[in-house]
This record gives C-alpha cells, sequence and structure tokens, in this order.
C-alpha cells in the first residue's frame, strides 16, 4: 500500500480501512502506527501537509509502516506525558507495539517508520 494525502484528521478513518483492506483484515497494530504517525505530522508539521503512506509486508512476514513528510529537520521526539496531559503519548505507544521504529532524513523530508510482527 503506497498512498499520498494531506494529514487531515479526517483522512484517518478512510486510511485506517485502507490498512486493513491492504493487510486483509483487522491489524490494529498497524492501523495505530499510522493513525499516531500521521497525527504527529498534523501536530508538529501542519495540518494539511502532504504526507506519503507505505505499509508492506517484508522479510518474515514482517508489516512495515513509513510516513513521509517534507519536514525533514522536524524530528519525533519520545517524551514522557504526564497523567493529565492529552496529548504526547504517540510515540510512547508507537515504542510499546513496534519491534523497532527510526527515522530516515532526506534533504527536503523525513521518514518516519516502524516495524511490527507478522500479526501487527
Amino acid at each position: 500500500m503506497d498512498v499520498e494525502l494531506p494529514a487531515v484528521p479526517e483522512a484517518l478513518r478512510g486510511l485506517r480501512r485502507t490498512v486493513r483492506r491492504y493487510l486483509s483484515g483487522p491489524c490494529p497494530d498497524a492501523e495505530l502506527c499510522v493513525t499516531e504517525l500521521v497525527t504527529n505530522v498534523i501536530r508538529h508539521v501542519g495540518e494539511g501537509v502532504l504526507v506519503r503512506v507505505r505499509v508492506v509486508r517484508t522479510d518474515g512476514d514482517r508489516i512495515r509502516v513509513e510516513v513521509t513528510d517534507p519536514a525533514g529537520q522536524a524530528l519525533p521526539l519520545s517524551r514522557p506525558a504526564e497523567l493529565d496531559d492529552e496529548e504526547g503519548r504517540g510515540l510512547a505507544l508507537l515504542e510499546a507495539v513496534a519491534l523497532r521504529w527510526g527515522v530516515e532524513r532526506g534533504v527536503e523530508a523525513k521518514t518516519v517508520w516502524c516495524e511490527l510482527g507478522g500479526a501487527g
């Protein structure tokens, strides 16, 4: 699955549906990761920014989720959230469900990716 779309909250439901279709059924971890990564773009890069979302099965039946945005210098930072915080848990959730995650920086863009087990 490889789609480009504006990073807007209204796109998230359809994006999760597309992930389910591509992976042939419910895949809550992959859906969560896609949602959190695109939400991070909305909050930290800007609503409406064009993003590329890619979900693929890799060797060993793992699932790789990638979200690319045009803000190569705006890197994600995992930080502890306070009990009453209403945001700031996205990367912690990603770390909890992913086998590993990282950032690939380009000249004019970055890709935040994570890798999930086959059940994803």
